[in-house]
């Protein structure tokens, strides 16, 4: 099965460009403000037009749940997998994936970006700093 696919829109396309080309990007506002997901207004001074800045892919892991059931069949394969909460050098959380075995998952661990293509998608996972995966 396949997986289900993000639908990149005008106010998205800079961050998933971006990936494709290598690298992470994150909106920042004039007033100082990082954030993602994308927004048309600065979440903290309401601002139009944020910047898209190139973010450093380092950040340490926050939190994670590990999935050992699947709740979409394209999933199944994949079992146990982990969905965390890194919170980028620069200030934003993402939500995304830890490479690696999921008993190496440790709160506040450095980890840096793995851009990483699944078919025609290109993803923003990490791995923890100094891991090989």
């Amino acid at each position: 099965m396949e997986l289900p696919k993000p639908e990149p829109s005008d106010l998205t396309r800079p961050y998933w460009e971006a990936l494709r080309k290598g690298h992470l990007v994150i909106q920042r506002c004039k007033c100082g403000h990082a954030f993602l997901p994308a927004r048309r207004h600065c979440p903290s001074c309401l601002r139009e037009e944020p910047q898209w800045v190139r973010a450093s892919g380092r950040g340490v892991l926050i939190s994670w749940v590990v999935y050992h059931v699947a709740y979409h069949p394209a999933f199944e394969s994949r079992l146990p997998y982990n969905v965390a909460l890194v919170q980028l050098e620069e200030g934003p959380q993402l939500l995304t994936n830890i490479l690696g075995p999921n008993e190496n998952l440790s709160a506040a661990a450095p980890v840096e970006l793995k851009i990483e293509r699944e078919g025609d998608i290109i993803l923003a996972r990490f791995r923890m700093v100094g891991a090989r995966c």
